[in-house]
């Protein structure tokens, strides 16, 4: 299974709301703070292309973007099968 990862800071409402949308997926994922973390935050803009807002989402080597471009994914019914491919090549 392609790994799960999403950057985040403790009082982030988006993030809470990424990582509801994931549990309720019932996909593991790990969880990276980034809020006291500068080398791990560089990490994560780096990967993300630049993006400096939390949350970031990965599935394996693909950005999903943010909260919103999850919950996006999920109404047009695409999050699906990208964490089905995800599962499927463990």
């Amino acid at each position: 299974m392609q790994p799960i990862e999403i950057y985040t800071t403790r009082h982030c409402p988006y993030c809470h709301a990424a990582k509801a949308l994931l549990k309720k997926k019932g996909v593991n994922f790990s969880e990276v703070d980034v809020g006291r973390d500068l080398e791990r935050r560089e990490e994560m803009i780096q990967r993300a292309n630049g993006s400096t807002t939390v949350p970031q989402i990965f599935v394996g080597a693909l950005h999903i973007g943010g909260c919103d471009e999850l919950h996006d994914l999920e109404r047009a019914g695409k999050l699906d099968p990208i964490l089905a491919e995800g599962k499927a090549s463990s």
